[in-house]
């Protein structure tokens, strides 16, 4: 009986574990337009590749973009090959992750290189990435998109600038829903404090913070909360990146 026992408790262990893994489901697909670009675009990530993001990156129209909200979302794109089989591969998709804004031009009307003008949901994609998808030739094609859990290799990350009684804290590498509701920060000698979002994935404390270890409370899209207690050292400086071994 004892056995059984066991076994049962191994089972539903693992079955928790399995569904907590990317506990962010996928959205239903909807309709886009995507574009691509030469360079490496960022909601703040700085250098796409040594933070981990790659060439598998976009900037995201108006429509989409959520003034920065949206910054580290995933999406599934894939080509319209029903609707343009000249210059859409057939069968291939690409996950990528918003990194970037698409600003509007109103200058030129929605249907004729005013892609990001409202209320378009355009994506404008790193060539690399978009080439898994489109010819090269076709410049403009429409996609499929859907909303996915984001993988990402390691834990979160924490950069951490600004000055004296200001921090701007950068969260990247975020899995999950990817994105960020709220953020928390906690200094050694401090209670809680709210933190607001500053520009896309950087967030800022206005306390004197210096001298003590800092930990964060994270808030996804999706509501999933993580804490990361003291994931920077008392004797940390400005312009310094944290990793956690904590993900979502």
């Amino acid at each position: 009986m004892g056995k059984v026992m066991l076994v049962l408790a191994s089972l539903i262990g693992l079955c928790c574990f399995t569904i907590n893994t990317y506990a962010f489901s996928p959205s239903g697909w909807t309709n886009a337009h995507a574009t691509f670009y030469g360079g490496r675009g960022a909601c703040g990530y700085g250098n796409l590749y040594s933070t981990g993001y790659g060439t598998r990156t976009a900037a995201l129209s108006t429509a989409l973009f959520n003034d920065g909200a949206s910054c580290g979302q995933c999406y599934k794109i894939i080509c319209d090959y029903k609707t343009d089989p000249r210059w859409c591969i057939k069968g291939r998709s690409v996950t990528i992750t918003a990194t970037n804004f698409c600003p509007p031009n109103f200058a030129l009307p929605n249907n004729n290189g005013g892609w990001c003008n409202p209320p378009l949901m355009h994506f404008d994609m790193a060539q690399p990435a978009w080439e898994k998808i489109g010819i090269y030739r076709g410049g403009i094609v429409p996609v499929l998109f859907q909303r996915v859990p984001c993988k990402k290799h390691g834990g979160v990350r924490f950069t951490v600038n600004g000055r004296d009684y200001f921090e701007l804290v950068l969260i990247s590498n975020v899995a999950g829903a990817g994105s960020i509701q709220s953020v928390s920060i906690k200094g050694s000698k401090t209670d809680w404090m709210a933190m607001s979002r500053n520009w896309g994935a950087n967030w800022q404390s206005n306390a004197y913070l210096n001298g003590q270890s800092l930990s964060f409370r994270v808030t996804t899209s999706d509501g999933e909360t993580r804490v990361f207690q003291n994931i920077v050292p008392a004797n940390w400086a400005f312009g310094q990146t944290f990793s956690s071994p904590v993900q979502f």
